[in-house]
């Protein structure tokens, strides 16, 4: 049995600053190693953000103007020489593709996941 202490997840969500966002702009990223897109998404009042995400089975069409969830207080973290400034949020499946979360109908950019 594990007897570590586990931080209470009450406590512990509120840390993570989640919000909603509008996808705008996508770009190939071919130095990653594996397929990614470059995205950037509007966060409202929070501003643009860029990350990278390897969801490249939605086509960028499909990506643009798409509502989303980010975490946005992870930090930055470099990859193949690009800035990556939030995580984007998905489902992983059992084939390993990520469903990227996204808010009802509704929800606005910046607008905090609760």
């Amino acid at each position: 049995m594990d007897d570590s202490p586990k931080p209470d997840a009450p406590d512990a969500f509120p840390a993570v600053d989640m919000r909603v966002g509008r996808v705008t702009e996508v770009q190939p990223f071919p130095e990653a190693r594996s397929p990614a897109w470059k995205i950037a998404v509007d966060f409202g009042v929070l501003g643009h953000r860029w990350t990278s995400a390897q969801v490249t089975h939605y086509s960028a069409e499909e990506l643009i103007g798409r509502t989303v969830v980010g975490a946005i207080n992870l930090g930055r973290k470099r990859i193949a020489g690009f800035t990556s400034e939030f995580l984007l949020l998905g489902a992983v499946g059992t084939s390993g593709e990520v469903r990227l979360l996204r808010p009802d109908d509704g929800a606005d950019p910046g607008d905090p996941i609760a």
